[in-house]
């Protein structure tokens, strides 16, 4: 049975239905997210053409200073950065719209992601926070592996930010648990 829908007036109406104003948003974040895989796929042909076609980075790492194994690992730490950004913009699209806009009706959908069921703005927050830090970790670890061709202030500005992006996501955690009710304890 079906609860009937209570009429609004016409200015919450208004302003209920301007959460729709969002959906050209997350629209353009998809549009974003397509642009990232045709960029992991450009550098992922270009590793494998390097290596597998012409033998290795040996010459073009060279050129650079590094070893084959240092340009391949960067390489590879910038494959592995545009993934942890999709998956950034995936927890913004989903998790945003079921949040912000409409439901997208998963519950019981196989595909469902596990955090889904239980996101909220707070949480989404935490995640965002979380995976920042992770990308940050990516570029941070890149910074130090071509540490010889930076000057040591660019390293510690990036080591800051980075450090502050913990702080930050600390912070927001920390907020969001004082913030929520306790937790009802279970009657045995």
């Amino acid at each position: 049975m079906s609860t009937p829908k209570q009429s609004l007036g016409p200015l919450p109406a208004l302003i209920f239905s301007s959460r729709w104003l969002q959906l050209p948003l997350y629209l353009g974040l998809i549009v974003a997210q397509g642009v990232y895989v045709v960029q992991f796929l450009r550098e992922l042909w270009h590793l494998l053409h390097t290596v597998v076609l012409h033998g290795g980075l040996s010459e073009a790492a060279a050129a650079a200073g590094q070893t084959a194994e240092t340009a391949i690992m960067l390489t590879v730490l910038g494959l592995i950065d545009v993934v942890m950004i999709s998956n950034l913009l995936v927890m913004v699209i989903v998790g945003g719209y079921e949040t912000f806009v409409s439901r997208l009706g998963l519950q019981g959908h196989p595909d469902q992601p596990e955090w889904l069921s239980h996101v909220n703005a707070a949480v989404l927050k935490v995640k965002l926070a979380t995976a920042i830090i992770g990308i940050s970790s990516i570029h941070l670890l890149a910074t130090f592996i071509k540490a010889h061709e930076l000057d040591t202030k660019t390293m510690l500005w990036q080591t800051i930010l980075h450090l502050t992006f913990v702080v930050s996501a600390v912070a927001i955690a920390l907020i969001d648990k004082i913030m929520s009710p306790p937790k009802a304890l279970v009657a045995s």
